[in-house]
């Protein structure tokens, strides 16, 4: 009886019920000898973490381009030689180069047992701002090269520090930094007026009235979408600042309106049509009253038959056809 119950046990359970049919004092030295070895598997686990048979001794360090790469990578080594490959800490890898803003992020890859690798991200130029390249998120980028042409950005007061502090400006960074790809080489300035708001303008290419820097990645979606448009060629502004109804147009971006409501005309409401232009007498060189419009005859009616001959005689007969 005893073995059938054993055997519908798990494995945890038929360790337990062996461990209490041993007699208490045998029970008392295998638990003592099980705690010792835990204490010692968790001691020789925290001791062999920071060991120096598992401390970083090769760093490879990849991703830089900036001027400061020799100084960022001697910082980033320092830093990763007082480490062991099962003890990285990330956030003083990232204290060391809190100098150097060009750095976003860091991608850390331990190699079991000496070896560090760590993957610079840095950030991308997106605008000139003072001469100075910015990133989409505002940090001011000195010493790092630009490539290509980037969209100048007025802002107001001292570039001081590693960020913009203008609002407006910041605003218009942003929307540079999420510009697609293909566009960004013809990005030629970013302009925040009082009336649009930020408008973009493209070199070859129509202004972009973006409005505020919201939902950027839809309005950047919408402007790809008319641009690409045959029937918009020639427009001198697209306005995304309703990116699910931009709208384009070939007036001054000064005097655009508003994009037409939902209901309106312009989103297929019925219209009136216009009534027809009057037409000019070529005798009188005067304009011709219009004429009336006629209600075409219904489909069932039929045109009246011939009258019937009748008798020259009067005898009231009907006469016969001819010859």
């Amino acid at each position: 009886m005893r073995s059938v119950r054993a055997g519908k046990l798990d494995a945890v359970a038929l360790r337990v019920l062996t461990l209490r049919l041993l007699p208490p004092r045998m029970r008392r030295r295998v638990l003592v000898v099980l705690a010792v070895c835990l204490v010692l598997a968790a001691g020789f686990q925290f001791w062999l973490r920071d060991s120096p048979l598992v401390a970083v001794e090769d760093v490879k360090v990849t991703g830089l381009s900036t001027k400061d790469a020799p100084r960022v990578r001697a910082a980033l080594a320092s830093a990763a030689h007082t480490m062991t490959t099962l003890h990285v800490d990330q956030s003083e890898l990232e204290h060391a180069i809190a100098a150097y803003p060009v750095v976003r992020a860091l991608e850390v890859q331990a190699d079991f047992p000496h070896g560090l690798e760590i993957h610079v991200v840095e950030h991308r130029p997106a605008a000139l701002v003072g001469g100075l390249p910015v990133a989409g998120d505002g940090t001011i980028l000195r010493g790092i090269p630009v490539e290509g042409s980037l969209p100048r950005i007025d802002a107001q007061g001292k570039l001081d520090g590693d960020r913009l502090s203008d609002p407006a400006a910041l605003r218009a960074a942003r929307v540079a930094g999420r510009a697609p790809a293909p566009l960004r080489g013809r990005l030629e300035r970013i302009d925040v007026r009082a009336d649009e708001g930020i408008v973009v303008e493209l070199r070859e290419g129509p202004e972009l009235i973006f409005g505020d820097a919201n939902h950027v990645r839809a309005k950047w979606i919408a402007a790809v979408r008319i641009l690409a448009d045959p029937e918009a060629t020639g427009a001198s502004y697209i306005d995304v600042r309703l990116p699910g109804r931009p709208a384009a147009g070939g007036l001054p971006a000064e005097t655009v309106a508003p994009v037409a409501p939902a209901g309106s005309a312009a989103l297929g409401a019925p219209t009136e049509t216009a009534p027809a232009a009057p037409s000019v007498d070529p005798a009188t060189e005067q304009l011709a009253p219009p004429a009336p419009a006629t209600a075409a005859p219904p489909a069932t009616e039929t045109a009246p038959a011939p009258p019937t001959p009748t008798d020259p005689t009067g005898a009231g007969g009907v006469s016969p056809p001819p010859g």
